[in-house]
């Protein structure tokens, strides 16, 4: 987003959050998503939803001796798999659900536990077919729908997990797990609105759930309701330690210009974990705003040590060694940020002020009138204008630029920006 002045026209952002790059944050768009960060709303930042339906009323055929000791092993097997499941082990686990299964295929218990172990250690595909088996078999379906569709949304099949938490939904409308699971999916498909539909009459008695607080946040601030939603995400932050739910708060407000508090959130992101692509770059282009240059550097260096082609930090790292009159610090960075964004107009325009300060006036000046063709308005290119057309020998034209300039900062100063 644009920070190097309130008087440029041109907002150097990208829509924050997009559902595709959902959940996980910004190509969010804020900058973590530019950069495939995607951290938020992972299955992994909530509890397993593997529920197992386990009633080991393993029935002996009419007491007879066979049939008995073969009921006895099969019980064993069953309790040493729920056993290793419970303690994490799903390899084990496995290992004793596919034995009873092979002395008795039509337990719909051991399958059931087997869909769950093996969607626990990364198994989809075979997850689901065991899941899909299982469905058709048992009467209430409320539990194995949970685990399909948690398989199929970390398989990233959001069509067939919509569908199944959907089920669980309507069978089940106050169940909370069910509703948060939905509101991913929601959200994931791009459905922010639905999700916050969903959630929201959820809430009252349920505040304190901060799984449905940042699902609920998350879709309150995509659907622009962001004085809603940033509070409740960074009650999350705060009452969690998430590190990305203080970036997603961060984000919103570095979008709606609210610099300070932008800069608290990000900070507090990057204390618990600087390693967040993106998060560098944005408390930088917050501390730039806020004209705490220095800071806003080191910011930058430090972004572009995670991500040499982060535009933003090029750009406005370029900035300031521009007005730190490093020019030549300033040219390999505008360039750069050029080349990743060569019709940028806040790019242009730096490249452009450097141009006439390092005496390629001609170069400037083409591409200054270029920008204020398109934005007559733009005060700065007309300044910068005025001065390549004295360097080029044209005072007539370079008075002209500087009236106009001079008359657009009388009008700003009559018509100042609204504090936010």
């Amino acid at each position: 987003m644009s920070l190097l002045t309130a008087s440029i026209p041109f907002m150097r952002s990208s829509q924050l959050f997009p559902s595709t790059s959902l959940p996980g944050l910004r190509g969010a768009q804020a900058k973590f998503g530019k950069s495939a960060s995607h951290l938020l709303l992972n299955l992994a930042a909530m509890r397993p939803v593997f529920i197992l339906v386990f009633a080991l009323s393993l029935h002996a055929a009419h007491g007879q001796a066979p049939q008995q000791a073969a009921a006895g092993q099969v019980d064993g097997l069953m309790r040493a798999a729920i056993a290793a499941q419970q303690h994490g082990d799903n390899e084990a686990a496995i290992e004793n659900f596919r034995k009873v299964l092979t002395i008795r295929p039509d337990i719909v218990d051991a399958r059931a536990g087997l869909g769950a172990a093996l969607a626990a250690s990364g198994q989809l595909d075979a997850a689901i077919a065991e899941d899909t088996t299982v469905l058709a078999a048992v009467p209430d379906k409320t539990a194995v729908r949970l685990n399909l569709g948690t398989a199929y949304y970390k398989k990233g099949d959001l069509a067939h997990a919509r569908e199944q938490f959907e089920a669980v939904h309507a069978a089940m409308p106050t169940d909370l797990p069910a509703a948060i699971m939905l509101g991913y999916v929601y959200i994931k498909m791009g459905r922010e609105a639905e999700a916050v539909d969903l959630l929201t009459p959820l809430e009252p008695g349920h505040d304190s759930n901060m799984e449905l607080e940042y699902a609920l946040a998350f879709g309150l601030i995509q659907t622009g309701k962001v004085k809603e939603g940033v509070p409740r995400m960074e009650e999350v932050a705060k009452a969690t330690s998430r590190a990305d739910a203080y970036v997603i708060a961060g984000a919103a407000l570095l979008n709606r210009h609210e610099m300070t508090a932008a800069r608290i959130d990000l900070d507090a992101a990057i204390h618990l974990d600087p390693s967040i692509p993106g998060v560098a770059s944005m408390a930088g282009q917050a501390s730039y705003a806020m004209d705490d240059f220095s800071t806003a550097a080191l910011y930058f260096q430090t972004a572009l040590r995670q991500n040499p082609r982060d535009f933003d930090a090029n750009l406005d790292l370029g900035a300031i060694r521009f007005q730190e009159q490093k020019f030549e610090d300033a040219r390999p960075l505008l360039e750069l940020a050029l080349e990743l964004q060569p019709r940028s107009p806040i790019a242009r325009l730096e490249m452009a002020k450097l141009n006439v300060s390092t005496e390629k006036d001609a170069e400037a000046a083409a591409v200054l009138e270029d920008l204020i063709k398109a934005a007559p308005d733009w005060m700065e290119a007309h300044w910068a204008l005025s001065t390549a057309y004295y360097g080029l020998n044209r005072p007539e034209d370079g008075r002209r630029e500087r009236m106009i300039a001079q008359e657009l900062k009388l009008r700003q100063q009559d018509n100042p920006p609204i504090a936010k």
